[in-house]
């Protein structure tokens, strides 16, 4: 190769370094050619936003100086307006003939805007914060001291609670004098809500239950219906629209519904009263403390499942359920809510801290009816014999020997007659409550279809009646599979096993109306704030537990404890009232001592359980007096006496005519009665105005608190069919109470 040739070809393979380098000069040279226009750019750019913050700061600050007293104003209006709680109404609670037992009224909390009222004096140049302190301190129960101080230390607070729950008349003459012209009070205003208040105070009390502050139902109706008592809070909400105008839209609040309970409330107080009689006449007989630890008594339609009447004693103040008065002479429960030996004293109760008076206030609250059990004794009795009855076990023509015990695993369990009854029917059994029989018919039984029946009578079952606190007694009730004969024999008289009150008259109103097991309940119709019905509670019937020739039966035998004459081992006498026939049974049962967990020979709870009238019942009553405060406990005439004097003015009230004839001294003990409940419930006229009163038709009384005529409860007299005024002999038509002028005879 030729050197010109080999100096090419090293040429050829010589690096080309130098085009890339005038590359990255020429990209250098444009790059800052680009860079150059976008500073200039960029720098117009940003005079030109520092030009238009300029323009709208110097047009804000003009607005603000031109218009600030107005856009304050507008914005104070909307933050009153902007979001505001609508509360509900809770609904009603009222009984079968409408009287209100729950209700919920407007109350209004006063409420003070410290920042508006600063506000408003710096916008207007004027003092409204003395002028409205003056007029808080003049109107309302305030400690102005601590108003003043709090509003010299909280200058930007916009919501400042004064007082809770005043009513409308508490706050109306503070609005007049806020209203009128020339008025200098500001910041005031009143937020609206509802306080639930109980008319009747303590009646029903157990039934009915309470609430808290914040709408939650405790015990009773109030608690179990607290969904369908509780409405839906509205809201109201504030804005301003396009030509800054405050708008405003309303969700309105939905009510809640009003309950319809089948409780009357003439009933419950006749209850209630005679209870608290009782107490009265023994409490601190024995011992310190009430008539007895409980007391309670249900009346309940045989054909219906509805209760009329439930009542216990001691009762609280639904407006006041702290109030530690009503615990005085009750009987005290420890720490863990077991019940103990000793009873409330103010010494006692001034010693408790909060956790020990609240267990006794919420044993105070619960509802004895349904919520404490206990061994219900001979009122179970009827129950036995029904069981044998339907199973064919019995035929009731069988007699029974009873020498005053039965020996059962080695235990010697007692008749109550200790020489024993002797020859004993199957209706004897029931009308002198022979144990030993009772046992024997048992045995005949058998364990399987006894447990089976007493299933089908509810017992270990919850009622389901709709009242909140019901106990379950599952665990106080042997099965088949655990019960022993000595179990057998001691439950056929009512001991060794627990219910409740509701437990027994549910299931003893199937004994005597045919058969038929009613869900018991309180409640029939549900309405809307309108009135329109939402729900109807209609009686229900569960099963039926026997047939209607086994429980006629048991309705003779029942009768035979109270009606049966001539024989004075009857143990149900002292229940009838006058000029009526009624059945039922007595109960005594041994309790268990608290301290040594075994069978108390002092200790005791009766009853008795019964209905009217005896050969048609439209209604059953059960009382149960526990542990009395008397010497001894042991003695049914406790509870038929509560029964006689309650009948005595229900079985009237109910237009349920007598059926026997008034000796002598019942007519005498009805004028005394009814002299009583009419000076009870009406007043004397005064002397001025007896001459307006001459010359015209006299006219029956009426009662003015529930406005029920008083003529509906005067006896009728059975020569001539009219109802009678024992007070004045004057006469009235029976069905319509109009009176009969002219004809009337005095009692003589």
């Amino acid at each position: 190769m030729s050197e010109r040739e080999q100096g090419r070809d090293r040429a050829d393979r010589r690096p080309k370094a130098v085009r890339p380098r005038a590359g990255r000069q020429t990209r250098r040279r444009q790059d800052k050619r680009f860079g150059s226009r976008m500073q200039k750019k960029l720098a117009v750019l940003y005079v030109m936003i520092l030009l238009a913050f300029a323009g709208l700061s110097i047009q804000l600050i003009r607005i603000a100086g031109d218009k600030e007293d107005e856009y304050t104003r507008q914005i104070l209006s909307q933050r009153q307006y902007d979001s505001v709680t609508i509360p509900f109404r809770r609904g009603d609670i009222v009984d079968a003939n409408g009287t209100q037992l729950a209700v919920s009224e407007n109350v209004y909390n006063l409420i003070l805007d410290i920042k508006v009222i600063r506000e408003k004096e710096r916008l207007e140049k004027k003092d409204y914060m003395e002028p409205t302190l003056r007029a808080l301190g003049q109107f309302f129960d305030l400690d102005m001291d601590a108003v003043r101080s709090y509003v010299a230390s909280h200058e930007k607070t916009a919501y400042y609670v004064l007082a809770k729950r005043l009513s409308y008349e508490a706050i109306s003459e503070f609005q007049a004098a806020m209203n009128e012209e020339g008025s200098m009070i500001r910041g005031v205003w009143f937020e609206k809500e509802y306080k639930r208040y109980y008319p009747l105070g303590t009646l029903a009390c157990d039934v009915i239950g309470f609430t808290s502050t914040d709408n939650v139902g405790a015990y009773g109706l109030e608690a179990y219906y607290n969904d369908e008592l509780n409405g839906t809070t509205g809201r109201e909400f504030g804005y301003l629209n396009d030509d800054s105008t405050l708008e405003r839209t309303v969700k309105p609040a939905e009510d809640g519904y009003t309950i319809h309970s089948t409780l009357d409330a003439n009933i419950q107080g006749i209850v209630e009263k005679y209870l608290k009689e009782f107490n009265d006449a023994h409490k601190d007989e024995a011992r310190i403390g009430n008539g007895a630890e409980n007391l309670g008594c249900i009346i309940m339609e045989v054909n219906t499942g509805e209760i009329l009447a439930m009542a216990s004693y001691p009762v609280y103040d639904l407006n006041d359920t702290r109030n530690t008065d009503a615990l005085i002479g009750s009987v005290m429960v420890d720490g863990e809510g077991n019940k103990t030996k000793q009873y409330v004293t103010p010494e006692s109760i001034a010693e408790m801290d909060d956790a020990m008076l609240y267990m006794n206030l919420n044993y105070l609250w619960k509802n004895f009816c349904i919520s404490d059990t206990y061994e219900p004794g001979s009122t179970s009795k009827p129950f036995t014999t029904a069981m044998g009855l339907e199973t064919g076990a019995l035929d009731g023509s069988e007699m029974y020997q009873c020498d005053g015990f039965l020996m059962s695993g080695g235990y010697r369990i007692k008749c109550h007659n200790t020489w024993g009854d002797g020859d004993v029917s199957v209706e004897d059994a029931i009308a002198w409550s022979c144990n030993v029989a009772l046992m024997k018919e048992a045995q005949t039984i058998g364990i399987d279809r006894f447990a089976q029946f007493q299933r089908a009578f509810n017992f270990g079952l919850k009622t389901n009646i709709d009242l909140e606190g019901e106990a379950r007694t599952a665990s106080l009730i042997l099965d088949a599979d655990h019960m022993t004969p000595t179990d057998l024999f001691t439950y056929s008289f009512g001991q060794g096993f627990n219910v409740t009150m509701i437990e027994m008259i549910a299931g003893y109103c199937s004994l005597i109306n045919g058969g038929y097991y009613y869900e018991p309940h309180m409640v029939d119709r549900i309405t809307n704030a309108n009135g329109a019905t939402v729900e109807n509670i209609e009686p229900r019937i569960l099963r039926q537990t026997i047939s209607e020739s086994t429980s006629e039966r048991i309705r003779e035998y029942c009768e035979a404890v109270v009606m049966r004459e001539n024989d004075s081992r009857i143990t149900g006498r002292t229940a009838r009232p006058a000029g009526y026939a009624i059945g039922g049974k007595t109960g005594t049962a041994q309790t268990i001592d608290r301290d040594t967990k075994q069978r108390s020979k002092t200790e005791h709870v009766v009853s008795f359980i019964g209905h009217a009238p005896a050969d048609n019942p439209q209604i059953a009553i059960y009382v149960v007096v526990d542990r009395a405060n008397a010497e001894k406990q042991d003695n049914a005439r406790f509870a038929t006496g509560i029964v006689r004097d309650v009948l005595t003015e229900v079985l009237p009230y109910l237009n349920i005519y007598m059926t026997e004839e008034l000796s002598p001294e019942e007519v005498k003990e009805l004028e005394e009665r009814q002299l009583a409940i009419t000076n009870q419930y009406t007043q004397t006229p005064e002397d001025e105005a007896l001459d307006e009163m001459e010359g015209q038709v006299p006219q029956p009384t009426q009662t003015p608190t529930t406005g029920r005529p008083a003529w509906m409860d005067f006896p009728i007299d059975p020569a001539t069919g009219h109802r009678v005024d024992p007070a004045t002999g004057n006469h009235y038509d029976a069905d319509t109470g109009d009176a009969i002028g002219g004809d009337w005879v005095p009692l003589e």
